[in-house]
Parts: structure tokens; C-alpha cells; sequence
């Protein structure tokens, strides 16, 4: 393996010298630092990161931890990370939690001592306490986290009623709910924005638990629609459910939207892969994750950031599944 002494002794400099080339500091005179880069690229010379990182205490290097890497949503949030990380010559480190504490507590114990440079976080188990003495950056991505903490997220509450009020208005009257996981904050809050809808609306809620999962949402939908076989529309919490009530009428061989209108929440590809294609509430996801990355990297670098916590709105986006006015 080469070393940077084997370079030094090439370009007849000392090790003092290549360090000043390859870290780009300090003052070296154009002909020795053309030397330098000559005998690094005759050598193949590649620069030992993890001593590098250890040194500076800086490895170009951001992690990312997500719940569900399974979810179609997640690879979309990461997609945008990395346009932006990459293009600033940083790797991200991913990181799948499955929403799981101990896990999200070794990673962040784990990035520390790796000297990654900071951190996007989704999570709805860590808490304050549990970063209060992180010695990185930390920005919180889709979720609300703490008021001490950047984030990025959406308007949860109100870009839900949004998609109720917008089934109403193409006639729904018997509007059923599938809901997501009662731990996660973006689920409650879309709940919440339904039941203050229909209640409003003198409306009853009827409601399912889909666990922001295909199989146990059609499942649910199922049943529920057995249950009460008027229902008309459904307000899916994410996109992945929706595609599960998308099933569960195939199954019932109900026609969408004639029989039963859907709406989802996300916008994620999926939404466009079925047929017929999913109204969903779409979320500027590409840019969320760019807007996160941006923020961490200002972080990492000491400089301030204009907006702690960007709040970003929706985009109805109608396509099939929903009645035409």
C-alpha cells in the first residue's frame, strides 16, 4: 500500500508538504504542489480517510437515520439527501431504525464515535434527552422533534382537513379513515384533522387502524367495510394505505370512484404504478430532503440557518380515484 511517504519521497518534499497539498492548507508553491500531485497520481496514491477523519476530526461523512427503509416514501427523502450531500463531497451513512430506540441510540453513539459530521433524523422515539449531549449537528426531517432542534416538515393538521374537505366536496358523505401508527405524531395529527372534519361536517368518523402497511390496511378496510357497507369514500393517512383500500374494493368488487372514492396522502410513485391512479395529498418531498440537507450542512460548516422550522404545505394532486366536480 502506498503511504504518503512513499509520495513524499517521489516529489523529493517532506510529509509536512503532501499534508498541505492534500488538505489544501497552508502556503506551497505552485511548481512543488504540481510535483506533489504529480508523484500522487504516478503513485495511485489514495488518502487513509479514517486517519484523515481521526485527525481533523471531520470525515465528510453525514448519517441518516429512517424508520423504514421498506416504505416507498423514505427512499425519496434519501434520494434528495444525497443529490445535495454528494455534490458537497459528503457520503451519507443510512441508517434503518424500524422506529426502534435502542437502535437509533447505538447509531447516534456510533456516528460519535466514527466522527460523522452530523445528522438527519425521522424518529418518533428519540427525545431531548436523548441528544442533549450528541456533540453534532442534528436536523429533524418529516417530524417535529423539539423547538431546539431544526426541522423540515409539513403541515400536517391542516393539509389533512384539506383532503377531507376535498371528498365532501365531490359528495362523500360516509367518509371512513385509515389510520397509521398511534406512536407516530404525522398519524395522530392526520386523525385528528379528520374526526375535526366530519365532526364539523355533522358527520360520523368511522375508522380502521392500517399501520401505514399494504396488506394489514386492505385487511382492515375489509372489515370494515363489511361492517358498514355505506361508506363512499376513504381518506388514506399515507399513500401505501391507499394502495391497500385500492385492493380491499378490487376484492369487494367495488367500482373507484363510482362506489368508493379514495384519497391518499404522500405522493409517492406508487400513487401512479395502480390502476386506477391515486388522488393523494403529495407532499414536496424532493424537496424537503434537499431543503434538510442544506440546513445540516450550514450546521456542520458553523454557519446560521434563517429558519429553524420550515413548515412546507401540500399539493392536491386528482387523479382517478376521486369523482370529477
Amino acid at each position: 500500500m502506498v503511504t504518503i511517504k512513499d509520495v513524499a519521497r517521489e516529489a523529493q518534499v517532506s510529509v509536512a508538504t503532501v499534508s498541505r497539498v492534500l488538505n489544501n492548507q497552508g502556503y506551497v508553491h505552485e511548481d512543488t504542489r504540481v510535483k506533489v500531485e504529480g508523484a500522487i497520481k504516478h503513485l495511485q496514491y489514495r488518502p487513509n480517510n479514517v486517519a484523515r477523519s481521526l485527525f481533523k476530526k471531520r470525515s465528510k461523512m453525514i448519517g441518516f437515520i429512517v424508520p423504514d427503509i421498506t416504505n416507498p416514501y423514505f427512499p425519496q427523502l434519501v434520494r434528495a439527501v444525497e443529490d445535495v450531500t454528494n455534490k458537497a463531497q459528503y457520503t451519507t451513512f443510512l441508517c434503518n431504525s424500524d422506529e426502534n430506540l435502542k437502535k437509533e441510540l447505538m447509531y447516534l453513539e456510533s456516528m460519535q464515535e466514527n466522527h460523522i459530521d452530523g445528522a438527519i433524523i425521522v424518529s418518533n422515539t428519540l427525545q431531548l434527552q436523548h441528544v442533549d449531549n450528541v456533540n453534532i449537528p442534528i436536523v429533524a426531517l418529516d417530524r417535529f422533534f423539539h423547538d431546539r432542534i431544526p426541522s423540515v416538515t409539513i403541515d400536517n393538521y391542516n393539509e389533512a382537513r384539506k383532503a377531507v374537505r376535498y371528498m365532501l366536496d365531490r359528495g362523500c358523505k360516509r367518509i371512513a379513515h385509515i389510520k397509521g401508527p398511534e406512536y407516530i405524531e404525522n398519524s395522530k395529527l392526520r386523525q385528528m384533522a379528520y374526526e375535526d372534519e366530519m365532526r364539523e361536517n355533522m358527520l360520523p368518523s368511522i375508522i380502521c387502524n392500517g399501520e401505514y402497511h399494504l396488506k394489514k390496511s386492505e385487511k382492515a378496510l375489509i372489515d370494515l367495510l363489511m361492517l358498514y357497507p355505506t361508506i363512499d369514500g376513504v381518506f388514506a393517512g399515507n399513500d401505501v394505505m391507499a394502495v391497500g383500500a385500492l385492493k380491499a374494493a378490487s376484492r369487494l368488487e367495488l367500482k373507484v370512484p363510482d362506489d368508493l372514492s379514495i384519497v391518499g396522502f404522500d405522493g409517492i410513485e406508487w400513487t401512479e404504478t395502480v390502476s386506477p391512479e391515486i388522488t393523494t395529498m403529495e407532499q414536496p418531498i424532493y424537496e424537503m430532503g434537499k431543503r434538510a440537507a442544506t440546513m445540516l450542512l450550514e450546521l456542520i460548516d458553523g454557519k446560521g440557518i434563517n429558519d429553524d422550522h420550515v413548515v412546507y404545505d401540500t399539493k392536491l394532486i386528482e387523479r382517478e380515484t376521486t369523482k370529477k366536480q
